[in-house]
């Protein structure tokens, strides 16, 4: 079992940098983007000042950059480079949700323009306000650790964040027609196991389909139709450094569909760590968030029945479920840097742990089985 000594400092790492130049290979043709952006942003946005960018780095997959005019800052998204996976770094429903959602739920940024001119940047891409705050990854970020509890803190309002995104009413923000519910799980299944398949490392691939027959064979029924983030995890969030309590905004909604509510937590779960997980089957979260003093993830389910009214007795399943779906996901990241598609570095041993997400998703399905 990982043992974390005593003397551990939790705030010992250095928080990664939330903006930095632009990545070698990443740059895009950012005076046709300046010039399009002067014509189409709404007449309140004040475009006159000079232009420039600069790269949020930390993201693995869509590529998202601060544009300001003088100081007026941005935030623009558009997919990764090189050859997609069916219906993945959707812009277009990303833009949808953001442009609506933020009516109903302030936590959703608002989305301002989407283009889908490829001769202006490449790719689909929209512009969405620039939110302010902390987002924490494996370190308690320094203007943050002044407050009591802070680890359980962020985590909780997370998760209270989560049940109240959940309790949503779709057609208040005219995101009904989002998504087919019916059957969304099952699709979800079959979709990443063809998406495996098409990127499969043959090391893996008896592991993978065992258990995706597992997860077929185990499907819980869904209790609950709501809108479905569909990548909600710690640093996806921004939090406000006065008040750890507080979520100031969630990030990465091109995903976001109507279905299973429960997929949502799964999410959550597989991407949060218990001090005493064994190392042989640790997910992908930041180092670090082990010591940050976070609640449980037994914590994070309890809290979330309570305050959802959902039956959370099936948690382990669909944590099963992405911490299968993440070794397909991590594996089509080192693909495309296999193939020439990513100049991005990180990208090349990305997938050096997906033996360890296969543990990981069958010590969640054994989970289950004793639930």
């Amino acid at each position: 079992m990982a043992v974390i000594p005593d003397d551990v400092d939790p705030f010992r790492d250095v928080a990664l940098p939330e903006l930095d130049a632009v990545r070698s290979g990443e740059e895009l043709d950012w005076p046709s983007i300046a010039d399009y952006l002067r014509r189409t942003l709404p007449p309140e946005i004040d475009t006159r000042g000079t232009f420039h960018v600069l790269q949020f780095p930390n993201g693995s997959a869509n590529l998202t950059y601060m544009i300001a005019f003088g100081a007026n800052e941005l935030v623009f998204r558009r997919p990764p480079f090189g050859v997609l996976a069916p219906g993945a770094h959707d812009m277009g429903r990303e833009y949808k949700v953001l442009s609506t959602l933020w009516r109903q739920f302030e936590l959703a940024p608002r989305a301002y323009v989407f283009c889908d001119d490829h001769d202006v940047a490449g790719a689909d891409f929209f512009v969405m306000e620039r939110c302010r705050g902390e987002v924490v990854r494996g370190v308690i970020p320094a203007s943050m650790r002044q407050h009591p509890n802070v680890g359980k803190r962020i985590g909780f309002a997370l998760v209270d964040a989560m049940a109240r995104f959940h309790r949503l009413n779709p057609s208040a923000s005219d995101l009904d027609d989002l998504g087919r519910a019916e059957g969304f799980v099952l699709r979800q299944l079959r979709g990443w196991k063809k998406r495996w398949d098409l990127v499969a490392d043959e090391r893996y691939g008896e592991q993978v389909t065992d258990i995706f027959d597992e997860l077929l064979a185990t499907m819980p029924d869904p209790q609950r139709v709501s809108l479905v983030h569909n990548d909600l995890k710690l640093d996806n969030c921004m939090f406000d450094p006065a008040d750890p309590d507080r979520v100031v905004a969630i990030f990465d909604w091109d995903m976001t569909t109507l279905g299973d509510p429960l997929i949502d937590l799964g999410t959550l779960l597989n991407y949060w760590p218990d001090p005493d997980d064994d190392s042989s089957v640790v997910g992908l979260a930041h180092t670090g968030m082990e010591r940050m003093g976070l609640p449980s993830r037994r914590e994070v389910v309890k809290r979330y029945g309570e305050l959802s009214g959902i039956d959370v007795s099936r948690a382990d399943w669909y944590a099963a479920f992405a911490r299968w779906k993440t070794a397909t996901v991590v594996q089509q990241l080192h693909h495309r840097w296999a193939v020439g598609d990513s100049t991005d570095e990180r990208m090349a041993t990305v997938a050096d742990g997906i033996g360890r997400l296969i543990g990981g998703a069958e010590m969640f399905l054994s989970a289950d089985k004793n639930d």
